[in-house]
Order: C-alpha cells, then sequence, then structure tokens
C-alpha cells in the first residue's frame, strides 16, 4: 500500500512574510548612530576632554590625557570626522527615499 510522499522543500518552515515597512528607518537610525558617535564622541568630546584635561594632564579610568593632542587623539579626530560624514550620507538617503508606512515584524496590517 502506498503513501502520500510530501516534498519537503515544497513547503517552507517559515511561513512567507510581506517585508513591508519603511526603509528610510534603517537610514535614519543608522546615519544618527554614526552622527552621534563620530561627531559627538570623536570630536566634541574628544576636543573638550583634552581641554577638559589643563596644562597638568588628567586621569579618566587608567588612561592620562594631556592638554596636548597626541597621534591617539588625531586619529580618533579623524576616525570621528569621517564616521560623522557617512551618517550624513545615510539621513541623506533616508530623506530621498520614497515613504512607506511603519510596519512592524509580526503586527497584522
Amino acid at each position: 500500500m502506498a503513501t502520500g510522499v510530501v516534498d519537503i522543500h515544497e513547503t517552507p518552515a517559515v511561513p512567507p512574510m510581506d517585508p513591508g515597512g519603511d526603509p528610510r528607518l534603517g537610514y535614519f537610525l543608522a546615519g544618527g548612530l554614526l552622527i552621534f558617535l563620530g561627531w559627538g564622541l570623536g570630536v566634541v568630546a574628544n576636543y573638550l576632554l583634552h581641554a577638559w584635561a589643563g596644562p597638568g594632564g588628567a586621569v579618566v579610568g587608567w588612561v592620562h590625557v594631556n592638554s596636548t593632542w597626541g597621534a591617539y587623539a588625531y586619529a580618533t579626530l579623524g576616525f570621528g570626522l569621517f564616521t560623522g560624514a557617512i551618517g550624513t550620507v545615510l539621513v541623506a538617503l533616508g530623506r530621498a527615499s520614497a515613504k512607506a508606512p511603519l510596519v512592524l515584524p509580526g503586527y497584522p496590517y
């Protein structure tokens, strides 16, 4: 007696989902995070930390910070400027993209 054979490749393990959603949200979140980390921490916090250290220097955690800028401070500044610029490009891409409805995964819409 023959039984029916089901090809498991024809039935997906997870039912297909309509991706939906607004792709601009990812651009805005990633761009904003890169702008905050790059220009906020890499440029502004770096400058304020060196200005706060004064001529005698200061100890923050295990790091000794002087008022003069060294190679690490300049590298952090350059990386922060570059990261903030990438964040600005991502925000610009988000503003240029077509708006779609915001849909959360798993939400019946």
